[in-house]
């Protein structure tokens, strides 16, 4: 199984993400680390993707998902796939279970205020709330929760058991 973890920049992705693979004990992908160098220099110059920009990063990100579920492993990933067509690219792969880290303007942007992120900026989330198509399918997750109960409600809304620790 992959978990996606899918909502704009500021929702709390790879914070969620890392710790969610650790306590399963499964490796943990940021699609950021996917998109190519072209993509990084437009964002980090404040400009944002365009679709053409975005097919090629997440069709290196569905190949991982393939290659991890055809070795019948399991992952946590981290994407913002924003559009029902981005991430109908992603379930291609496979057994991909989408959790949507919903949060509103206010709360991200004060989350983007305290960060700084290698290349993402502040900026850009407009664009992203302007782009985001929720998802109607997707396990939903408020992120003013805390981070433990946000982890609880995808273990539990996904039915995922957590491993046995020695």
């Amino acid at each position: 199984m992959i978990v996606l973890l899918m909502g704009v920049s500021g929702s709390g992705k790879t914070t969620i993400g890392r710790a969610l693979a650790d306590a399963l004990g499964w490796p943990f992908f940021d699609g950021d680390d996917f998109h190519p160098q072209a993509n990084v220099a437009k964002m980090a110059a404040g400009q944002a993707l365009t679709d053409d920009d975005r097919w090629p990063w997440l069709d290196r990100i569905a190949d991982e998902m393939r290659a991890i579920l055809a070795r019948s492993e399991n992952a946590v990933f981290a994407c913002s796939a924003l559009k029902e067509a981005y991430r109908r690219r992603l379930q291609r792969a496979g057994d991909v279970r989408i959790v949507f880290l919903k949060g509103d303007a206010a709360t991200i942007g004060a989350r983007l205020a305290e960060r700084a992120h290698r290349y993402m900026p502040a900026s850009l989330l407009p664009s992203q709330f302007a782009t985001l198509e929720e998802p109607g399918d997707a396990l939903v997750i408020d992120i003013r929760e805390s981070a433990a109960v946000q982890m609880k409600q995808i273990r539990e809304g996904l039915a995922i058991d957590m491993p046995e620790r020695s």
